[in-house]
């Protein structure tokens, strides 16, 4: 069992801060597969919800050790660019169906098809399979400017009424991916991508964080200490009762918490 060198509430945001990345990836594994297990043993069945991305990589690895019935499971993912394939070195089909599809064989695996012919049908499509039952659990992360999945600053909303829609990317979410090695340039990255909305991240029964790394550290403290409000999107995080935000002492490092 990992244990925090910190933790406090932030509003009703429960926040952990571990020792490094390997032991935050380490802890959410643990509560993410018990999670599972729960919802298996109550319905026979777990719908869950997985990030994408370099901040999940100690999550997913870790969840390689756990004991998770993954024939019961089945899998969404958070986001897609649109007008990309599902082999594009980018893809974040491609993510899934590496990291989370291929070694640990879920049940099901429901992909965003990001070069559908038309992605507002595709965005209908996924939210009508995101609607047939409850999420058990939502992973996430929080993005470099503090948006969640792809809501981006002030244009993020909170009060929603779909699921999944067309994002346009800022900026500085498309400089985050050449940052991270995903694009060679920002004029590679998509203008827009198919996205969870903020209710549909909200929507799981429970919501676990994965924020490591320094490049995130602005961005915890934002979501942290600022207004509840579009502006910086993952500060709704606070007000989620059913939500752990997981840190490493990296992606801590502006928050006046003591952490080791």
């Amino acid at each position: 069992m990992s244990e925090p060198i910190t933790q406090f509430q932030a509003g009703e945001l429960a926040v952990e801060v571990h020792p490094g990345t390997a032991e935050m990836g380490q802890a959410a594994a643990e509560r993410a597969a018990a999670v599972i297990r729960d919802a298996v043993a109550r319905t026979g069945r777990a719908r869950a919800v997985f990030a994408t991305g370099n901040s999940q990589f100690a999550f997913v690895q870790a969840l390689r050790s756990q004991d998770v019935p993954w024939d019961r499971v089945t899998a969404f993912h958070l986001d897609e660019y649109v007008g990309i394939d599902a082999d594009h070195p980018a893809s974040f089909r491609r993510w899934i169906r590496e990291r989370i599809e291929e070694p640990f064989q879920p049940e099901k695996v429901h992909y965003i098809d990001g070069d559908a012919p038309d992605a507002e049908a595709e965005c209908r499509r996924y939210e009508d399979l995101l609607r047939e039952a409850p999420l058990d659990l939502i992973c996430m992360g929080i993005g470099e400017n503090g948006h969640i999945a792809f809501n981006e600053p002030n244009e993020a909303d909170f009060a929603d009424q779909r699921l999944a829609r067309v994002i346009t990317l800022t900026p500085e979410s498309r400089a985050q991916q050449v940052g991270e090695g995903h694009f060679p340039d920002d004029a590679a990255v998509p203008a827009t991508a198919i996205s969870l909305t903020v209710p549909a991240l909200l929507s799981g029964a429970q919501v676990l964080v994965c924020t490591p790394d320094q490049r995130k550290a602005a961005a915890v403290a934002a979501a942290l200490r600022d207004e509840i409000s579009p502006a910086c999107p993952a500060t709704i995080l606070r007000t989620a009762g059913h939500a752990t935000l997981f840190l490493d002492p990296e992606s801590a490092g502006q928050l006046e918490v003591p952490v080791g």
